[in-house]
């Protein structure tokens, strides 16, 4: 069985056992989805883990002692607030997905296990430090059902079949996801697509569907996520059209800029009349293009010359677009 399923499996014992009451093997079975066998295999593994499983002879069930919980490390006080803040701030805004939802939930467990005195401290302190996602993803049921099969096939090394509705593909195809990534706002699944027989990148939120297949794959060994991304801007890459950027921002701007890491090779030099070059060199323009755009008139392209030329188009598209008034 699937190595994720059992450590729910396993999780959710601990926490019928936990409850109060008392189950039979047969009873955890049934409330599981698993055989009585499985069940006992279970108990036996949570016992081999430290957990103080009770048996009753009489009524034969099983139950654990009162306040048990996982085991804990001690953490310091800053320690704890950041898990918190994490935990409670961006899992309480995506709550439709599994790695956010079930970080606030951890949050939770480990605020509730602590003693009352430092509880009361530590979300005092948690609830002053706040995280404002820029543009979270909006709420989708389907978003969460495909994020879980993506991260158990992700685990499990299983291959999904997958139909995607993207703005310039509608597909299916066969896909071995290697990675999920989380990138300025957006999770991605790369990994090798059956119909295009080579690693692609697909956006989670335009998957309409996905299927687990019993099928496995294996991961190349030499698969290397920052050796596929390249000097990608962001995530999609043109691996034949790298090109040295060079871009000037006005001193309104300049400032903003360069608090940033934008990319993982760029440079920055301030001139005498406070306006700031930015210099990166980039797999494809296509994407530093809309980069440049946000900052409108602030921005100028030095070179290359044919990002100047798409700059350029999109400046008069605009300004034809405007010009009629409204």
């Amino acid at each position: 069985m699937a190595e994720l399923k059992r450590l729910q499996r396993l999780l959710q014992i601990v926490s019928l056992l936990g409850s109060g009451k008392s189950f039979n093997a047969r009873q955890l079975g049934e409330l599981c989805g698993i055989s009585r066998r499985t069940a006992f295999r279970d108990l036996a593994a949570l016992q081999e883990a430290g957990f103080v499983i009770l048996y009753d002879e009489t009524q034969r069930t099983y139950r654990l002692p009162q306040r048990t919980t996982l085991p804990t490390t001690d953490f310091t006080v800053p320690e704890a607030i950041s898990l918190l803040v994490l935990g409670l701030e961006v899992g309480a805004k995506q709550p439709h997905v599994p790695i956010w939802s079930g970080a606030r939930s951890a949050a939770l467990k480990l605020l509730e296990a602590m003693p009352a005195g430092t509880r009361d401290k530590i979300r005092a302190a948690a609830e002053k430090i706040l995280i404002r996602l820029d543009g979270p993803i909006a709420p989708s049921e389907q978003l969460a059902e495909v994020f879980q099969i993506l991260q158990e096939a992700v685990i499990d090394q299983r291959c999904i079949r997958i139909e995607y509705d993207g703005p310039s593909e509608t597909l299916s195809t066969r896909f071995n996801p290697y990675r999920l990534l989380f990138l300025r706002r957006s999770w991605y699944a790369i990994g090798r697509s059956s119909l295009h027989r080579q690693i692609r990148t697909f956006k989670v939120a335009w998957i309409k569907k996905a299927e687990l297949l019993d099928v496995k794959f294996v991961v190349p060994p030499r698969f290397n996520l920052d050796a596929y991304l390249g000097n990608a801007w962001h995530i999609i890459r043109e691996p034949r059209n790298r090109q040295a950027v060079v871009i000037r921002f006005q001193p309104e701007v300049a400032r903003n800029v360069a608090e940033i890491q934008w990319h993982k090779s760029q440079k920055l030099r301030w001139n005498a009349d406070g306006t700031l070059t930015f210099e990166a060199v980039v797999d494809g323009l296509g994407e530093i293009a809309w980069w440049v755009l946000g900052y409108g008139d602030k921005a100028e392209v030095l070179r290359p010359a044919e990002l100047r030329d798409i700059i350029t188009r999109h400046a008069r598209n605009l300004a034809a677009l405007y010009a009629g008034g409204s």
